[in-house]
């Protein structure tokens, strides 16, 4: 290999440093697989952080319009719901304290509001 050139490895992690500086809210994980590889994980999916406890009210907003409920994702906007207070809804909450019509009520607090709950609550309990 000629010297000043860069190794393989050194321009995966030239290329995993320079994604960082363009994208400051995204934090980098590297492993090293068995192969020598890195494997590059980035604590942000679809653009919102991966913890809902760290999810801005848009955030919140977007996760339910690309759940496909574009509708009743303007209730969480209307009320200001970020992260922290979606992990803290209760039931009634949804059904009743959003003005939602019963169904996507239900459906928003089942399929969604409960299960976002407990992930975070598994993924925090060390």
């Amino acid at each position: 290999m000629t010297e000043g050139l860069l190794s393989s490895l050194d321009t995966q992690l030239y290329i995993a440093v320079a994604e960082v500086k363009l994208l400051p809210m995204l934090t980098v994980d590297m492993e090293n697989k068995e192969n020598g590889s890195l494997d590059v994980k980035n604590s942000v999916e679809n653009g919102r952080p991966l913890d809902p406890a760290d999810w801005a009210v848009t955030d919140v907003v977007n996760y339910f319009r690309t759940a496909g409920f574009e509708e009743q994702a303007n209730a969480f906007q209307e009320q200001e719901i970020d992260g922290k207070s979606l992990l803290l809804m209760t039931r009634n909450d949804v059904l009743t304290g959003l003005s939602l019509k019963l169904g996507p009520a239900l459906k928003i607090y089942e399929y969604h509001v409960k299960p976002l709950q407990t992930q975070h609550l598994k993924n925090n309990s060390l």
